[in-house]
């Protein structure tokens, strides 16, 4: 659940604790997947492919924003390339429309002007859909993510207790710019200690954080923290359910022509199995959805 704005990318605290002790890597955590590994193939819709914008027909290629350092989402695999979940569903939407997929890698907070601007017809990114970011962009929905905390095995962490605690987050992360900092200030309202948070440039950054004790829990949207759980050899568990659910949207251009189209390739991945297959692959089909949809957050 990423937010749009820039926010610095660490706290000074945080700044010194990466020094030596924490790995800068985007990769997953211990994982050397790859997208091209066991990857699903679907044909080409005819029907669809006819359907696209002159535009994007015509030059053959379709090209995607995205930040590659939300494991297992998105990230980069041990060769440096595209990987996860989100790639493996990236690459069976162009394969649906007859496109060649470029990844236009970059950081988060660029991907919207860059759709806005032409330079990318589409992101794929964890974007949450939200009613704020639908003043910029529309989104074609594909799956729904919660927030999940982790903390240290044997260590009972409560989200909505956690007064006085260290927190780990992704930089510019929902988490980050409103859940935490929601909580925090709830603290301080009652009189309590607040949230320490700290802020990672990449999620593998505040996972490790966690592991090796410089924090106390971490905050992260649901298929990342399980992800992160199974990638640290039993070192962390979750702490409490996953809440505030809420659907992950592919932004396109405002009143796209190719938002119907993104929306029909989507739904026919859903109705041959093909999407089912890539959740699956990943372990994160508890967050699939059965109907592809557009602007969800507005339709509440």
């Amino acid at each position: 659940m990423r937010a749009k704005f820039v926010i610095p990318a660490l706290t000074a605290a945080a700044a010194l604790m990466l020094t030596g002790c924490v790995d800068n890597s985007a990769t997953a955590p211990g994982g050397s997947e790859s997208a091209s590994a066991d990857a699903v193939v679907v044909k080409k819709d005819d029907a669809i492919a006819a359907s696209l914008p002159a535009k994007i027909k015509e030059a053959g290629v379709l090209n995607v924003g995205m930040a590659n350092n939300y494991p297992p989402n998105e990230f980069k695999d041990a060769n440096g390339k595209p990987a996860g979940w989100s790639v493996d569903l990236t690459n069976a939407l162009g394969q649906v429309m007859g496109l060649k997929v470029n990844f236009d890698i970059g950081t988060f907070d660029n991907i919207l002007p860059a759709i806005n601007g032409g330079k990318d017809d589409m992101g794929m990114s964890s974007f949450t859909d939200t009613l704020e970011r639908e003043k910029q962009v529309d989104f074609v929905n594909y799956y729904l993510a919660g927030i999940q905390w982790a903390a240290p095995v044997g260590k009972t962490v409560d989200p909505d207790n956690a007064c006085g605690l260290k927190v780990a987050v992704q930089a510019t992360t929902y988490e980050d710019t409103h859940e935490v900092p929601a909580k925090s200030k709830a603290c301080t309202d009652a009189g309590k200690a607040a949230i320490t948070i700290f802020k990672f440039d990449t999620q593998d950054q505040a996972t490790n954080a966690l592991v090796i004790g410089q924090v106390d829990a971490m905050s992260a949207d649901s298929p990342v923290t399980l992800y992160a759980i199974s990638k640290t050899d039993k070192k962390l568990q979750t702490a409490g359910d996953a809440f505030e659910v809420a659907p992950y949207g592919m932004p396109v251009a405002k009143d796209s022509e190719f938002a119907p189209v993104l929306q029909k390739a989507l739904q026919a991945l859903i109705d041959d199995g093909s999407y089912g297959k890539i959740l699956s692959k990943w372990g994160v089909e508890s967050g699939g959805v059965k109907t592809a949809t557009i602007n969800m957050a507005a339709k509440g």
